[in-house]
């Protein structure tokens, strides 16, 4: 399973050095339970551009971010936040990091659409609406 398409679906994304970091660990922790969705997700990390300790960008997903997207295929607009697993609650609108659509979201930028494939195989594109910074320094 592949989260995102390759071409002009992939476009550039941001990640603080701190969810870097943490992200880094949880994909060697996932090798073995989760293997595509941590192959996807280190292929992400490998090309983020990571900003420098203590830096984030308002206008790109991080963890503890509220984001809007819109579905380009439905035209359903959906607000969700952006979590550690652990924290992860569909009904309070909190996605996991560690999810074929949390791995779409995460570094992306306001305005830009991606591709992905969803759990049951169907690919789908999403453009980012809005992101708005996290209210706390979220935790791993």
């Amino acid at each position: 399973m592949s989260t995102r398409t390759k071409g002009p679906s992939r476009p550039a994304i941001v990640v603080t050095s701190e969810d870097h970091e943490k992200l880094s660990r949880m994909v060697a922790g996932a090798s073995t339970t989760m293997p595509e969705l941590a192959v996807e997700l280190a292929r992400e990390l490998d090309r983020a551009r990571i900003l420098p300790e203590g830096r984030s960008s308002p206008d790109h997903v991080r963890i503890g971010s509220q984001v809007e997207y819109r579905d380009e295929v439905t035209g359903k607009v959906a607000t969700v936040t952006l979590v550690w697993p652990q924290e992860a609650d569909i009904s309070q609108g909190k996605i996991a990091v560690m999810t074929p659509i949390g791995i779409a979201l995460i570094g992306m930028a306001a305005g830009k659409s991606i591709d992905w494939t969803t759990r049951s195989g169907d690919v789908k594109r999403m453009t980012v609406l809005q992101v708005n910074e996290p209210a706390e320094p979220a935790s791993p």
